[in-house]
């Protein structure tokens, strides 16, 4: 059984914690309209994974603007680095800047009608998972913390990452690439945090768990290869669409039978078969490809051996073969549970005590991950489901219809607002 953050220490962090700027409340409500405002143009304008070019130059030009030093990495990543007034840690907050390849269906008069070219193909592109209102989040926070400039305790690093939807092709890019060209190292950062928008969560409240939050996420690819021949004559040949029928049943079973379910949540996808040219003809190959989702490091290494395992198997059974390549796109998110002890207070502050939510973990995944292994992290939710939907019907991540309420953004800049001044008194 998990163990509960004891209320005293709670409290006694409560009361230790760094107290904003008098003017701090004001500064929140006068900045409000304009992360919304922001937000909207972001959604208006979205740019697919490390094509984010526009999206980075705004960035980049509103923090100088704010009197923050910049740089770019990770092909369309921008870094801030503001340095406060008082000796302190480093703290860093996070924001993603894609949209995805989906055509917007909602009539929004801020609507996108933007497309771009994806694997080969002219398609919508859409902010439908809510990075516009994180860039916006983010944006906010470092304008309200660039005028708190001399009370700040330590510095902040702003990090605006590109492509957390994943490069494309064989691109490096996201939180592994950011990592990699030394985002967290200049300065070096003692904790980072991020938050994503949940458009089925309750508006205005916040989300978060300790330890595993948001599963890992690998991608597989199974080619199956037999030995083409007519259709009329199966027995002259080895059909590998028949070997990949066995292959998809049977990996199921590696969830259903063969996973420690009560240990950890597992979830093993095939979304894509291709095979063949001509409905008479057996093909000589065929690919599968799907996704691997898993909430412990241990059990995600044991997933891999036991799809390779079978996969290879069940193919030799039927006199063909198969190569299995598994490809890891994040890690476990994990937040570190003295982290979240030090800084829940600084969450129940901005949104109300009531409305922080300890909630359960998460199959969907997140390259946040990867900033994990560099320094203490911390990722969270903030609800904005639109209330003309309830937990049950509001549109999911990644779809046409996706839609937030965008009226509690304030929520999320006060947040990390918070967080800058409060995690000061854990060090």
């Amino acid at each position: 059984m998990r163990k509960l953050i004891p209320f005293c220490l709670l409290f006694s962090l409560a009361a230790s914690a760094q107290n904003l700027p008098a003017n701090y409340e004001q500064l929140v409500k006068e900045q409000s309209p304009k992360v919304v405002e922001w937000r909207r143009y972001f959604h208006q304008f979205p740019e697919l994974s490390n094509r984010e070019f526009n999206t980075a130059k705004k960035i980049e030009a509103t923090l100088k603007q704010l009197g923050i030093e910049t740089r770019t990495m990770a092909r369309t990543g921008v870094v801030g680095v503001l340095k406060g007034g008082k000796p302190g840690p480093v703290v860093a907050l996070r924001a993603d800047t894609d949209g995805l390849p989906v055509t917007e269906r909602n009539p929004l008069p801020y609507k996108s009608n933007a497309t771009a070219e994806y694997n080969g193909q002219q398609v919508g592109v859409m902010h439908a998972c809510g990075h516009d209102s994180h860039i916006a989040m983010l944006l906010g926070a470092a304008e309200i913390l660039s005028k708190m400039k001399k009370d700040i305790p330590g510095t902040v690093v702003f990090l605006f990452q590109p492509a957390e939807e994943g490069p494309p092709g064989t691109e490096e890019g996201g939180a592994p690439l950011m990592v990699k060209e030394g985002a967290l190292d200049n300065p070096k950062v003692d904790a980072v945090f991020g938050m994503h928008i949940g458009a089925s969560l309750d508006l205005g409240k916040i989300y978060y768990k300790p330890e595993a939050f948001m599963a890992s996420s690998d991608w597989f690819t199974i080619k199956v290869k037999g030995r083409q021949t007519h259709g009329a004559n199966p027995w002259l040949g080895i059909d590998p669409i028949v070997v990949s029928a066995a292959i998809v049943q049977n990996l199921q079973t590696i969830v259903s039978r063969q996973s420690e379910l009560p240990k950890a949540p597992v979830i093993l996808t095939v979304g894509k078969i291709h095979a063949g040219v001509r409905p008479n003809i057996i093909p000589e190959e065929a690919v599968m490809e799907g996704t691997i989702r898993t909430l412990d490091s241990k059990m995600q290494k044991d997933v891999h051996d036991r799809i390779r395992k079978m996969a290879k198997s069940i193919a030799e059974a039927y006199g063909a073969t198969a190569e299995v390549n598994i490809d890891t796109k994040t890690l476990v998110t994990y937040n570190d549970p003295k982290l979240v002890a030090q800084t829940l207070p600084s969450l129940q502050k901005a949104a109300g005590e009531s409305n922080v939510v300890l909630h359960r973990w998460e199959t969907g995944a997140e390259d946040f991950s990867f900033y994990g292994l560099k320094a203490p992290s911390f990722f969270f939710y903030l609800g904005a489901r639109d209330a003309r939907y309830t937990a049950e019907n509001a549109p999911g991540h990644h779809t046409p219809d996706f839609l937030i309420d965008d009226s509690k953004l304030d929520v999320g800049v006060k947040a990390f607002c918070q967080l800058v001044f409060d995690y000061a008194k854990t060090k």
